[in-house]
């Protein structure tokens, strides 16, 4: 008598297809953005009231030139206490944003990606195409599409 298997014949043709998950199909694309001539106060109402860490500063034709964060004000705060200066109202975005900004293509894989915010450290990527911001991808956007392909085979 021979084996007999309870597996049922395996037809490869029925696996699913493999699809590239991309960054542009979990990025925001509804961004609140700074302008640098706003004052850090105003970020600081900006970034409370909606709950978020930091944001894009863009000029006039939506370009990137900027990040700024929690983080950002914070050290402003900090450099007003320890010279003994109120914070002062008219401190803009410009003097305290990051301007060396990374982004991420929109056409990277939603893994690659992942991987490139354990490397950096950074809690959000902008992403520029032609010059002019379109998007941004986050941490949490990046958690978001993990739960999205749970039932999927990740490859």
């Amino acid at each position: 008598m021979g084996i007999i298997s309870f597996q049922g014949k395996r037809d490869k043709s029925i696996s699913k297809v493999e699809e590239q998950i991309l960054v542009s199909d979990h990025m925001t694309t509804k961004l609140i953005t700074f302008k640098a001539n706003q004052t850090i106060h105003e970020v600081i109402e900006i970034l409370t009231k909606n709950k978020i860490s930091g944001g894009p500063v863009v000029n006039d034709k939506n370009e990137l030139i900027g990040i700024i964060s929690e983080t950002d004000c914070i050290k402003h705060i900090a450099k007003s206490k320890y010279y003994n200066m109120p914070m002062d109202r008219d401190y803009t975005v410009e003097k305290n944003m990051v301007i060396d900004v990374e982004t991420i293509d929109k056409n990277m894989n939603i893994f690659d990606a992942a991987e490139k915010f354990v490397d950096s450290k950074r809690r959000r990527f902008p992403i520029v195409e032609n010059g002019k911001l379109i998007g941004q991808i986050s941490q949490k956007d990046i958690l978001k599409a993990a739960l999205s392909m749970r039932e999927n085979n990740w490859k």
